[in-house]
């Protein structure tokens, strides 16, 4: 019994790590989305968006690399924050 508690409690904290690692935590607000990341990271594993724009530009959030990678652009553009256009328009200046 106390065999099966231990593999028991290890396979949740496991668990719990791959989804850490595998996942950005998006708030928009209150809201939580979850963002498949490119790559296993703590890299901005939680990030918060205001419902403000002012506070945190669409830009400024397409600035950092990892978000901008796992796609928080298509994220943007789903929950209304900005237009396709707009999208293309700041993607552009980051192609390879």
């Amino acid at each position: 019994m106390v065999f099966l508690k231990r593999v028991l409690f290890w396979g949740i904290l496991i668990g719990i790590a791959y989804v850490i690692m595998g996942y950005h935590f998006i708030f928009f607000g209150k809201k939580p989305v979850l963002l498949k990341k490119t790559k296993f990271s703590l890299s901005y594993t939680v990030f918060s968006i205001p419902n403000e724009k002012m506070l945190k530009s669409n830009e400024t959030i397409l600035e950092i690399d990892p978000l901008r990678e796992a796609g928080i652009a298509d994220l943007l553009v789903e929950m209304g924050r900005m237009t396709e256009k707009e999208k293309e328009k700041i993607l552009d200046k980051y192609e390879d």
